[in-house]
């Protein structure tokens, strides 16, 4: 058996894993392994528990959360590990195989040892790495624990990962030291020797351009967030590409002055960190639109301290339809939060761009808000560009969420259970690290795609909703809701032309909706007319560019591999209303599955495949002006 500290608190056994729930014996376990082979007073760990403000009772209790803990042990059959009670306090006995942390030690220790052989180093250090899982302690909920153990943890990591970019780059392996970079330097904004190390693997690789827009991006940034200039080091280094000048042979730089000057810590020799500013260890913020959930489109906001923060569900104004899915949803997640011995469940809803995957999650995670106490937090998996954020990203803030009680949830709720909601996501490698993490803590998921997401499925299981339009009585039915009965019972032929011209999908719908609610003394018989005209170019909002059919399908096909573009273009600009593989000159069934998959597509076989009028219109209009923009040229 082996703890894992290096993400959520976990206890593995070869490839199982349990996820610890949040809980005061979690806390205790976590201040006593983070100081492991040590003697922990009793009354730090005390505070770790209760916080600075403890009860009268905390002696007794903590006696109490060391039996519960030892329990848990005999439960997972932990047998190496022992807590002792010694004077003044407790202790726990770990070795570099049973507690990552140590082994992390171990490795970076061998890694020194390693500084003349850089390709031994690099690959001690990528192996010592690897045992980082997510976000530190998420499951942890110490303030005491967060504040004084977290940054310090942090700032060792951050540490590995500068000298593993030097070896890099010492290396000439500069494509692969910006894989690193980039993600490193967009959690931890206010790092500098990760951006030097950036726009020097930018300018190595011929990208002097993108090597001074990096450098004047974390130039502005230190200025805004902490009034200060960049380094003399970066300084001269902007000059340096300025001018043109060569950086000189690669070559790997000597370990930097805090690796060789090790000390010992917990019986292994580590190195003596020095701390960086605080600014460097906080994760930057994910840019997210806020905007209603409408369609596709969920409501994440940035928290003022600039960690991204999950949002708490809202509910959907003016939900209607989808009976049948809400209730199947419902009662699983009902009937998980009955029965505390049930698998925790994960429930995919997938469809076309637009057709309401969110606000039907929305919806019912906020439905279940008195099933799920510790809160319902909503993470989004893609940026507002539409790309995919990375999973390391995505775990950091949905840990944060976890570990909080979920945004909006009810604090410490010592293991209360969470319903996550992961909104658009975009492949099954993005998400799959947290779900098994996140069922272990208590937390059931609803999972959004335009994919089928049909790997994730087979490996995780749960239930699958794909969602088509609505059909015409739906459709009525949110005219009615949003309108208002007097003004469509008023024209009730009219209304259903519209929803209609709208395909019946739910997102025209909603935008539909919003312009006629801004232009009350239009009749719906005109509108038809208006409508009827050009429905794409009226399916927009004028405030909000973002909430057109154009931007979201434009966003749909730029997500696509080119070749699966193009096929579609073919298809969509070729083709009648139903067709099958044969009828689009250069595809196959696997490229129209494919497409099919990504929402573009209906049905398919064993009968024919069909495309949504608006996503037709849409690929003949694009088409159109591909055409005269090569006319033109």
């Amino acid at each position: 058996m082996r703890f894992q500290l290096l993400g959520p608190l976990t206890l593995a056994d070869g490839s199982e894993a349990v996820v610890l729930p949040p809980s005061k014996p979690t806390i205790l376990l976590a201040a006593l392994l983070l100081r492991a082979n040590s003697v922990v007073s009793a009354d730090y760990l005390q505070r770790a528990v209760w916080g600075e403000e403890q009860p009268a009772t905390a002696k007794a209790a903590l006696q109490t959360c060391v039996l519960r803990l030892r329990r848990l042990f005999t439960k997972h059959g932990v047998t190496e590990t022992s807590i002792e009670a010694v004077p003044g306090g407790y202790r726990i006995t770990a070795e570099p195989h049973t507690l990552d942390l140590l082994g992390f030690r171990d490795q970076v220790r061998r890694a020194v040892l390693l500084s003349h052989d850089p390709e031994t180093e690099l690959c001690e250090l990528k192996d010592a790495l690897s045992l980082w899982q997510g976000a530190l302690l998420a499951n942890v909920r110490s303030d005491v624990l967060h504040r004084d153990e977290v940054p310090r943890l942090a700032e060792e990591r951050l540490r590995s990962v500068e000298r593993v970019c030097d070896l890099l780059l010492g290396l000439g392996r500069h494509g692969e030291a910006l894989v690193e970079l980039w993600t490193a330097t967009r959690v931890y904004p206010g790092h500098e020797r990760l951006h030097e190390q950036l726009i020097e693997a930018l300018y190595r690789t011929g990208r002097q351009t993108q090597a001074l827009a990096e450098y004047r991006r974390v130039k502005e940034f230190l200025l805004d967030e902490l009034g200060v200039d960049p380094s003399p080091a970066l300084q001269q280094l902007e000059l340096t590409i300025l001018r043109g000048e060569d950086l000189g042979p690669d070559g790997v730089r000597a370990p930097l002055p805090s690796l060789p000057g090790a000390g010992v810590v917990d019986g292994a020799v580590v190195p003596v960190l020095r701390p960086a500013p605080a600014a460097a260890l906080v994760p930057a913020p994910v840019p997210t639109p806020v905007e209603e959930a409408v369609g596709d489109v969920a409501a994440v906001p940035v928290a003022p301290s600039g960690t991204p923060a999950a949002a708490a569900v809202r509910p959907v104004p003016n939900f209607t339809g989808r009976e049948a899915e809400t209730a199947a949803m419902t009662a699983r997640l009902t009937a998980y939060a009955a029965d505390p011995d049930r698998h925790p469940p994960i429930i995919l809803v997938s469809g076309a761009p637009g057709v309401g995957k969110s606000a039907l999650a929305h919806h019912v995670a906020h439905l279940m808000r008195d099933a799920f106490p510790g809160g319902r937090p909503v993470v989004r998996a893609t940026r507002p560009d539409g790309e995919a954020r990375p999973t390391a990203e995505l775990a950091a803030e949905a840990y944060a969420a976890l570990g909080a009680g979920g945004a909006g949830g009810a604090g410490d709720t010592d293991g209360a259970r969470v319903l996550l909601v992961l909104d658009d996501v975009v492949d099954a490698d993005q998400v799959r690290p947290l779900l098994s993490a996140v069922a272990q803590a208590r937390g059931g998921v609803i999972v959004t795609s335009r994919m089928g997401l049909a790997g994730l499925v087979a490996t995780h299981g749960g239930w699958v909703h794909r969602l088509s339009v609505f059909t015409a009585a739906e459709s009525y039915a949110l005219l009615v809701s949003v309108l208002g009965a007097e003004r469509v019972e008023a024209e009730p032929e009219a209304a259903r032309r519209l929803a209609g011209q709208c395909g019946h999908l739910p997102l025209a719908l909603r935008i539909l909706t919003a312009r006629l609610l801004t232009r009350p003394a239009l009749s719906l018989g005109d509108a038809v007319d208006w409508f009827g005209d050009d429905p794409l170019a009226r399916l927009a909002l004028p405030d909000a560019p973002g909430l057109s059919v154009t931007a979201v399908l434009d966003g749909a096909l730029a997500r696509l591999d080119p070749r699966l573009s193009e096929a579609f273009r073919r298809a969509a600009t070729g083709t009648g209303s139903s067709f099958t593989a044969d009828d689009v000159p250069g595809t196959t069934e696997a490229v129209l599955e494919r497409l099919a998959d990504a929402g573009l597509l209906e049905d398919g076989p064993p009968g024919p495949y069909r495309i949504h009028e608006l996503l037709r219109a849409h690929a003949r209009r694009t088409d159109q002006e591909r055409i005269r923009r090569t006319e033109k040229v």
